[in-house]
């Protein structure tokens, strides 16, 4: 996929407004080694270098437009690295996973997986958008059907892929409990965002949602694929200002100092 980090900064403001609660649930305590998976273009890895200095700061990221657009040198112990989640390497204090393993499959196990990356004592603060359910979501899938043969079946949310890889708050916190987790929190919290009606939001899905949609189309493809969305969209929604109910699962837990 090609990430344009222009298109996804367009709402920088209300994009970033679940991290601000994400980071209230890591702890300050002593931290060598961090690690941002889907770092994007690393204006959270930033913050995690500046709260924690004393750490060695690493953002992920499979995106090269993402990565040459964050602060490279900024802090003297932040860095950047382009590489997929699945492939993580290596053992941490505090893994981070801000609005990324969304694009992953079967949570069960790819908690369990990072859950192996994590030290002893380490935290573990993920955060997932949880709009799956949306209309916009849901008329993307219609819009992508239609579309099937130039997308090579492609469908995020359809038979092709499956369902929403994101699961309930109760769902993530039972699993951290298995795990051996600690101090457990798991939450749902609705970021509301007004929206130029239909129009508007597409602007938003441009910076995410639509990004593999578009990524498998050629030009003149993706036009008419944004034109029959589009339609599909005033249809559901012919005002001219949209309330879009933001939803996001955010949840963090210790790994105690035995193996768990």
């Amino acid at each position: 996929m090609t990430w344009n980090p222009a298109t996804y900064d367009q709402f920088k403001v209300a994009r970033s407004a679940p991290v601000a609660d994400l980071h209230a649930l890591i702890p300050d305590q002593p931290y060598e080694q961090i690690i941002d998976l889907g770092c994007g273009a690393g204006d959270h890895t930033l913050t995690l270098a500046r709260r924690f200095p004393g750490a060695q700061v690493t953002g992920l990221d499979s995106s090269p437009e993402m990565l040459a657009r964050a602060p490279h040198g900024a802090a003297p112990n932040l860095t950047f690295v382009q590489g997929d989640i699945a492939g993580l390497q290596g053992h941490f204090d505090l893994i981070h996973a801000n609005a990324s393993l969304q694009w992953l499959p079967d949570h069960p196990a790819l908690l369990a997986r990072l859950w192996s990356h994590l030290r002893p004592g380490g935290v573990l603060a993920v955060q997932v958008p949880a709009n799956h359910d949306h209309p916009s979501h849901r008329l993307l899938g219609e819009t992508a059907d239609e579309f099937a043969a130039g997308l090579g079946g492609y469908s995020r949310f359809g038979t092709a892929h499956g369902a929403s890889p994101v699961l309930t708050p109760a769902a993530y916190a039972e699993m951290l409990d298995a795990l051996g987790g600690q101090h457990i929190t798991a939450l749902s919290k609705v970021y509301p965002v007004v929206l130029d009606g239909a129009e508007g939001l597409i602007d938003w899905t441009r910076g995410t949602a639509l990004v593999p949609y578009l990524s498998r189309l050629d030009e003149a493809a993706g036009e008419r694929f944004l034109a029959a969305y589009r339609a599909r969209l005033k249809a559901a929604f012919p005002g001219e200002s949209l309330y879009y109910a933001f939803t996001r699962v955010l949840f963090a837990a210790h790994r105690g100092s035995q193996k768990g």
